[in-house]
C-alpha cells in the first residue's frame, strides 16, 4: 500500500505519519538546487567522469532525484553515466510523484528549460513507478545511461544490503527531532561504509548530533548560509580531501 500525501490548503505536500512537510510549495526545487546539488558541488563534480553515484536517505516525492536528472541533462560536460542511488521506506503512489512535479510554482526564480525537464521526466518516473516494490531494484532512463535504484525498506537494513560506492550524498530524510532513526549515528554509520575519500555530503540539517556523527565517523562538516527560512545548511566531505568541499556561498 502507498503511503498518503495530504495536500496542505497552500499546496505542500504533507507526511500524517512524520508530521512534516515533504516540501514548502515554492522551495522545493530551490533546495534540491541550491542545498543538495550545489551543496555536493555539482555539476562540477561529476563532469568529465565515466559514471558518477549519488547516495540519498529519503526519496520522498522524487524531487532531489528530477532535478538531479534534469541538471545532469543539460550540463554538456556531464558524466555519461549517472547512478542515483536512493532509501525510502514508505514509498508513496507514482501519481504523487507527478503531482508533487507538477505543482512547482513555474512564477518562481527556477530556470524554466529545466523546470520543463523536471516535469516531462516526472512523467516518465510515473509511468515506471508501477514496478517499485519492498526491497532494492533498479529503474533505467535516458537510454539506460540514468539508472535509479530505489531499496524499500528500513533505512540500516537497505543501506547494508546496497551495493555501491557513493560519489555524494544527499541526507534528506524528514527532521531529526520527527524521525530521529534516519538520522541516528549507526545509520550515518552505515551511509559512511558506501562512500569513499573525497565524498561530498549535503544536508538542510545542522543539528548539532547529526553533525557530531559525522565528524566522529572522518567528516570534514560545516555550516554554510541556509535556503529561506532556514538560516543554515551543512556541507561535508569525507576524509581529508577538503579541497572537494564547494566554495562557501554568500548569504
Amino acid at each position: 500500500m502507498s503511503e498518503p500525501v495530504v495536500w496542505t490548503e497552500d499546496g505542500s505536500p504533507y507526511s500524517a505519519r512524520f508530521g512534516d512537510r515533504y516540501r514548502t510549495r515554492t522551495g522545493g526545487l530551490a533546495q534540491a538546487l541550491c542545498v543538495f546539488l550545489a551543496g555536493c558541488g555539482l555539476p562540477a563534480r561529476w563532469r568529465g567522469a565515466e559514471r558518477f553515484t549519488i547516495l540519498e536517505t529519503g526519496f520522498g516525492l522524487g524531487l532531489n532525484f528530477l532535478a538531479t536528472w534534469a541538471a545532469w541533462e543539460q550540463d554538456p560536460q556531464r558524466c555519461q553515466r549517472l547512478h542515483f542511488v536512493s532509501i525510502e521506506a514508505y514509498p508513496v503512489d507514482g501519481a504523487e510523484i507527478l503531482r508533487s512535479a507538477l505543482a512547482i510554482d513555474a512564477t518562481a526564480q527556477h530556470p524554466p528549460a529545466l523546470l520543463a525537464r523536471l516535469q516531462s521526466h516526472a512523467q516518465e518516473l510515473c509511468s515506471a513507478w508501477g514496478t517499485v516494490s519492498a526491497g532494492v531494484q533498479t529503474l533505467a532512463f535516458a537510454n539506460g545511461c540514468v539508472h535509479l535504484t530505489l531499496a524499500v525498506g528500513d533505512v540500516q537494513a537497505m543501506l547494508q544490503a546496497l551495493d555501491c560506492q557513493a560519489d555524494a550524498v544527499f541526507l534528506d530524510g524528514f527532521s531529526p527531532t520527527l524521525n530521529p532513526q534516519m538520522w541516528s549515528h549507526a545509520t550515518l554509520e552505515q551511509v559512511r561504509s558506501r562512500c569513499h575519500g573525497g565524498t561530498t555530503l549535503a544536508s538542510y540539517t545542522v543539528a548539532a548530533p547529526v553533525r557530531a556523527s559525522l565528524k566522529q565517523l572522518g567528516f570534514h562538516v560545516r555550516k554554510c548560509p541556509g535556503l529561506a527560512p532556514k538560516r543554515h545548511r551543512m556541507e561535508a566531505v569525507c576524509g581529508e580531501q577538503k579541497s572537494y568541499l564547494p566554495p562557501k556561498q554568500a548569504n
